[in-house]
């Protein structure tokens, strides 16, 4: 089961992974919590700055993002592993928005990953 979950809130969950490229504004490494740091994963920098979280541009961001994992796919088959050894894995984001987030992108894309 993969959790998706804005690392601000409560850490009340199963293994946590920051699939940011940036530590997050604000928040201790140990308020955080996190289990591991899998800043690789995350959007390129390019790419992160042309979405610049605009909602208009979600499809186009969520295409680019997966073209760019193509080149990952060892990263993406960590985290397969890491969700079925660990049983739940929660995705960290810092972003507010919570629909429009480079996790969101993520999970629909390992949803697609065998």
């Amino acid at each position: 089961m993969i959790v998706i979950k804005r690392i601000y809130e409560d850490y009340e969950d199963g293994y946590r992974i920051l699939i940011d490229r940036l530590w997050p504004r604000g928040i201790s490494k140990e308020r955080a919590r996190v289990d591991l740091w899998l800043k690789e994963i995350a959007p390129s920098d390019n790419l992160r700055k042309w979405f610049s979280h605009d909602p208009k541009k979600w499809q186009g961001f969520k295409s680019r993002y997966a073209d760019e994992l193509k080149d990952k796919r060892a990263l993406l088959q960590e985290l397969k592993s890491l969700e079925k050894k660990k049983k739940s894995i929660t995705l960290l984001y810092s972003a507010k928005d919570n629909i429009h987030n480079n996790a969101v992108a993520l999970k629909e894309i390992m949803e697609t990953v065998r």
